[in-house]
């Protein structure tokens, strides 16, 4: 994969609307699925993979940061943050906003 920056001409960027609006149909349809499976979960699966999904980001951009965070603690912040009802709640040892 190339960055835009490492093509002749990229401060003139140009780009195929049809091809993008196909992309993104597709992209579209597989969310449409991933939401039908999700719905097929209980509540609690469906907040489980919701935390799952939101505590992993944070930890991943920190990282680039340069900052290392405990994703267990991220995880628990989010949970009492969104108010899911989860076990094994860590104590963040600092603060987590």
């Amino acid at each position: 994969m190339r960055y835009i920056h490492s093509y002749d001409n990229w401060w003139q960027f140009r780009y195929d609307s049809q091809l993008i609006m196909n992309e993104l149909g597709r992209v579209r349809a597989k969310q449409g699925m991933l939401i039908g499976r999700m719905l097929s979960l209980g509540f609690d699966s469906q907040d489980e993979a919701v935390l799952a999904n939101m505590s992993v980001e944070p930890v991943r951009s920190s990282e680039i940061e340069g900052e290392h965070l405990n994703l267990e603690e991220v995880r628990s912040s989010i949970a009492r943050r969104l108010g899911i009802e989860t076990g094994g709640i860590v104590p963040a040892s600092r603060y987590i906003g």
